[in-house]
């Protein structure tokens, strides 16, 4: 398992943050208009909370298939077995 300090490195670098924003921004918005479409299109009462976490577990979910995949290639090339 790698550290705490190679997740982050890998979750920060490469294209990863990006990558994952333009996800998070495609697929949160098509979820919020399915979960909150009346209330966003006839000024209903949106609930903010739902909002942010609609935006912001797309994100963490590329995130950590994006930093998961780089872990586990980097341990290949070294030559670990796999877990």
């Amino acid at each position: 398992m790698a550290d705490w300090r190679t997740i982050r490195h890998c979750a920060v670098t490469g294209g990863v943050p990006r990558r994952s924003l333009m996800a998070a921004l495609v697929v949160g918005s098509i979820l919020n208009l399915i979960n909150q479409g009346d209330a966003l299109l006839s000024g209903g009462r949106i609930h903010w909370l739902k909002l942010a976490l609609t935006y912001l577990v797309p994100y963490f979910v590329t995130t950590y298939g994006a930093v998961s995949f780089r872990i586990e290639a980097a341990e290949r090339a070294v030559g670990r077995p796999p877990d």
